[in-house]
């Protein structure tokens, strides 16, 4: 049986620039976001969250534009591996929009949380366990170490912020990188400065974030973007399936 990547050294899982190694260093800051985010609330909670989504959507897109076609392309059961990792994608991106809807002191906000916490628990273990070890079997370590540098590369320009209409596979998730992670970035850049900046301009950068909400969900449902996708991981809209 192959060995957890949580279980093995840098040198072990191909040097510092393999996507293995990447893989494992955003899932101990994972870990770490989690932990802080069970000990916030409110405006506090909320400054966690955006942190948690700028490392887990951009990590998220990258693998699935990057890895798991690789995945799919070197094992015989690789679509029945990623599918599932996809479908957990899938439930993170439903659950942060729900989130994205709910107030501070919404009864449903913490059953919520609690759900998006295990989901991307249940991911990190699918992930370290079973998908990147069976990939590091299948490759070479001058191929992991490649697929490190496409990876982060693609995670860089990756969208910040849950797209539940985009298909979780290219070309359709591809296709939407540009326009929803220059939508998204801008959204992070006003959500920042309406938590730190002066109280008079804070309803206009509030303003400004939700019609570029707006503008993303619009964008989302381009049939373009749809392009690919497995129908276990379509979602009619923000709300979910």
């Amino acid at each position: 049986m192959a060995r957890s990547i949580a279980d093995q050294s840098v040198t072990e899982l191909g040097g510092r620039v393999s996507v293995l190694t990447r893989q494992k260093k955003d899932h101990v800051t994972l870990d770490r976001l989690l932990h802080e985010l069970g000990r916030t609330h409110g405006h506090e909670q909320d400054a966690v969250l955006q942190r948690l989504y700028r490392l887990v959507f951009p990590h998220a897109f990258a693998e699935e534009a990057v890895l798991w076609p690789t995945l799919r392309r070197v094992l015989p059961d690789g679509h029945e591996l990623s599918l599932e990792v996809e479908q957990e994608h899938q439930e993170v991106n439903e659950l942060v929009t729900r989130l994205e809807g709910m107030g501070h002191h919404h009864p449903e906000r913490g059953a919520v949380l609690d759900r998006l916490t295990e989901v991307l628990r249940e991911d990190v273990r699918d992930e370290e366990d079973v998908l990147l070890p069976r990939l590091q079997q299948a490759v070479s370590t001058r191929d992991v170490r490649r697929l490190g540098v496409l990876w982060e590369v693609v995670r860089r320009v990756a969208p910040t912020r849950a797209h539940p209409v985009v298909a979780r596979r290219p070309p359709g998730n591809v296709l939407s990188a540009v326009p929803l992670s220059v939508l998204d970035r801008l959204r992070d850049l006003l959500d920042a400065g309406a938590r730190r900046g002066p109280e008079r301009v804070v309803p206009a950068l509030r303003t400004a974030s939700r019609t570029l909400t707006w503008a993303a969900h619009r964008v989302e449902h381009l049939p373009l973007l749809r392009i690919g996708e497995d129908p276990s991981t379509r979602s009619g809209g923000p709300g979910g399936a």
